[in-house]
């Protein structure tokens, strides 16, 4: 979906610490001027896939108003950013493609209290020590896999399906599929299990069978709680935010590319 009807003459440019970032930062900010979020048309990030992360975490609420944002690379991956490039900017973002995000809810319980945190790409358990994680598994209240073993599991949204999930041996799935990829992390029983594709309503429940001897740490992205008992994941339909993308790089054009990757 292009988003060429709406106007974008007021810019906020945030950069990560990278040197290059910083430097584009500097660039872009005289040539095209600069506002605070509060008052911008979009966001504009410099850096990579993690800063984009950060900037959506930080102006959560104003994206969730439907203020856009667009990356661009100038960090090492960037499944999420576009290509750096400091000329027409305003026409690229103008004639972007719009890509609807919505995040996992993710809710720890640990012995220090419940943590509730969001993940735009996947919700990841590990084992925190030598010993396998054992871990039971539910799937809209009920038993699935009763246990688990393996260095841990995860549950990817379509945008971060091309990330941990792609590099697990998880499927890729396209944006707008409206499917999780529920994938082990070096399974060990059962050995041929190699994970599910479960309906973006699905609430999805982790429970650690044995946190003294295998303790686990939970990720959200790169939020992470330690020492967790239970996990509770659900997508977040009222945090859903938008991501600009040029129209030659588009994300779900970026997904159908990994699937045939060789």
């Amino acid at each position: 979906m292009s988003n060429s009807t709406r106007s974008y003459k007021r810019l906020s440019f945030q950069s990560s610490e990278r040197p290059e970032a910083k430097q584009a930062l500097k660039t872009l900010k005289s040539r095209y001027g600069n506002c605070d979020a509060t008052e911008a048309d979009a966001i504009v990030a410099l850096g990579g896939d993690g800063f984009m992360l950060q900037t959506i975490r930080r102006h959560r609420t104003l994206l969730k108003r439907g203020l856009p944002i667009y990356g661009m690379n100038k960090g090492t991956i960037g499944f999420l950013m576009n290509a750096y490039e400091e000329n027409d900017l305003i026409t690229r973002i103008s004639s972007a493609k719009e890509a609807i995000v919505s995040p996992l809810k993710m809710t720890a319980e640990a012995p220090g209290g419940i943590y509730e945190e969001l993940a735009f790409n996947e919700v990841s358990l590990f084992r925190s020590t030598r010993q396998a994680a054992h871990i039971k598994i539910e799937v809209d209240g009920k038993a699935r896999l009763d246990m688990l073993i393996a260095d841990g599991v995860l549950l990817a949204t379509p945008a971060g399906s091309t990330a941990y999930n792609l590099s697990a041996h998880g499927p890729v799935l396209p944006l707008g599929s409206e499917i999780l990829a529920l994938t082990p992390i070096s399974a060990f029983r059962p050995r041929r299990w190699r994970g599910a594709l479960l309906k973006s309503g699905a609430k999805v429940v982790f429970e650690n069978l044995d946190p003294k001897k295998r303790p686990l740490s939970a990720t959200a992205d790169d939020r992470e709680i330690r020492n967790v008992t239970r996990v509770a994941i659900e997508r977040d339909k009222d945090s859903a935010i938008t991501l600009l993308f040029d129209a030659d790089h588009a994300l779900d054009e970026k997904i159908l590319r990994e699937q045939f990757a060789t």
